[in-house]
Order: C-alpha cells, then structure tokens, then sequence
C-alpha cells in the first residue's frame, strides 16, 4: 500500500514531533509515504481571509502534483486537509472554478486522486486489525479525550469522512491500542488557535474550557490529530489549573508499537507528557 504524503508547514516546525510519529508509524505498519515534490504551503489560517482565487490555487496546485503522481493524498493536519478539500471540491463541483484553478496553475483537473484526513487512512484504509496486529506495549491505563477541532470533520458535505457532530473515529483507535477513551461533548469544539495573535485572552479561555471538561470527564490527556489546535492547547492552558498533556494520535500509535524512538517526542512538548507516561509505566 503506497499514499502521496503532504506534511505542511506546521509538521516541519513547530509540529515535527508530529510528523517524525506519521512516518515511523507507517514504516511499521508496512505502508509507503512518497512525499509531494515541491510542495506548497496550503494557505490555511491566512490565505482564505485575504483572497479566495489564491486560497483555491494554493492547494489546487498540491493536488495537481499529488495528480501526477497518481497516488491518493494523505493528509495529517487538519487545517491543510480542510484547505485541499475545499479545492478539490471546487475543483470537481465548480466549472468557473476548475478553468482559473487550471489556467493559473497549468494543469487538466481529472478527479482521478483523492484527498484524504490522516485519521481516515490508518482506520478505514489500513485498518484497526493491522494496527491491533502491530501493538507490542498496549496504553494500559491512560484516560484520554479525542480532541478533532473544529476544521477537520466541518463542514461535512466538503470534508466526507466522519460524523461531524459525534466522531468516533479516534477513539476506536484509542482503544485499538489499549488505551481508555472517555466520553464528553467538546470534540469538535474550537480552541481559538486562530485567535491565537490577534485575541490571545479569549483563545486562552478557550482553551482552559477544553482542559477543564477533559479533566470533568476524567481523562488525564487530550488526544488531537491537529497541529494547530495541539500547541494553541499547550501554550494557552490555565495557570492556576494543572497542566494536561496534549498528544498527537501518531505518537502514542509509537509508544504502543514499542518504538524506541517515540521516547523523543515528548521531549519536545511544551507540556511534558512524560510524568504521566512514566506513573502508567508506558515509557
């Protein structure tokens, strides 16, 4: 099994963590990544505000090469899988919108590949039997709240691929890997991390509001498949309350695979998660 892989610009800065946990899961699980060549930035958080041509053309032009390829497209962010979507989905509903989106970026749109959310390949894809397959140190203990955001199953008729008001699709893999999902009502709720520059008091309190109903429901980390929302998550949480570690999905697939070098990652978050890891004697 072989995906075109778009990592953006989040998984190769402030997210790098994320994406080193994207490709050894799939080195493990047996399934290639072929990076794009010569990828873009998508535009997300700022093109689609300023000009909407160039919030189309952006992506636009990383499906056009994910075309040539003629491999389907995967994508672990949220914010750039919403932004390709959108243009994939001008692309085939639009005609004005397919003939400047070709001209501009000198390519024949086909429909021929699809765009395709991270969560989305690993359990519908690959499967949850592989993954099973694949965990030699299962998560036991760890509560957890599957954190979506509010990009990555909005809106529905664009993004197609999980129940936008009650996903489920994180916390079967949550369970995939012996860890205990918890139930609450904010999955999909905003974090403000586009707020993050222009109003940081009110993505704070945002953000505190999450924590705070994560801890309501019992979970002892929030569990997130976003760039975005996982540092907005880490930077703005209370602090007068305690500090709940904000994991990427890959990253515990890692620590579940038993691969030694997932004991890195969390060295990188602003929040560690290794306390918690090391009370649950999961690393």
């Amino acid at each position: 099994m072989k995906f075109a892989y778009y990592p953006g610009c989040s998984l190769e800065s402030t997210a790098c963590e994320y994406n080193a946990s994207v490709l050894a899961a799939f080195e493990a699980l047996g399934v290639s990544l072929q990076e794009l060549e010569d990828w873009n930035c998508c535009g997300a958080s700022s093109a689609h505000s300023m000009n909407q041509d160039l919030a189309l053309a952006l992506p636009a032009r990383n499906i056009a090469i994910a075309q040539k390829s003629g491999l389907d497209v995967v994508m672990p962010c949220a914010a750039c899988f919403n932004r390709h979507k959108m243009a994939d989905h001008a692309l085939k509903n639009d005609p004005q919108k397919r003939a400047m989106l070709e001209g501009t970026i000198n390519f024949k749109y086909t429909g021929d590949i699809n765009v395709l959310a991270l969560l989305d390949v690993i359990a519908n894809k690959i499967g949850l039997n592989q993954v099973k397959s694949c965990v030699k140190k299962p998560l036991t203990g760890l509560k957890a709240v599957s954190y979506y955001g509010c990009l990555l199953v909005r809106p529905p008729e664009i993004t197609q691929f999980e129940d936008p008001d009650n996903p489920q699709i994180m916390d079967r893999i949550l369970e995939t890997l012996g860890a205990e999902p918890r139930t609450w009502s904010y999955a999909t709720d905003c974090c403000g991390g586009g707020l993050s520059l222009t109003k940081p008091t009110a993505a704070a309190r945002m953000v505190s509001k999450l924590a705070d109903r994560a801890a309501e429901a019992g979970a002892q980390a929030i569990v997130t498949s976003c760039p975005l929302c996982q540092i907005n998550l880490e930077m703005r949480q209370s602090k007068t309350n305690a500090k709940m570690p904000i994991f990427f999905f890959t990253e515990l697939i890692g620590l579940a695979f038993g691969l030694e070098k997932s004991k890195g990652w969390m060295s990188k978050h602003l929040i560690s998660p290794i306390p918690l890891l090391k009370d649950l004697k999961i690393l």
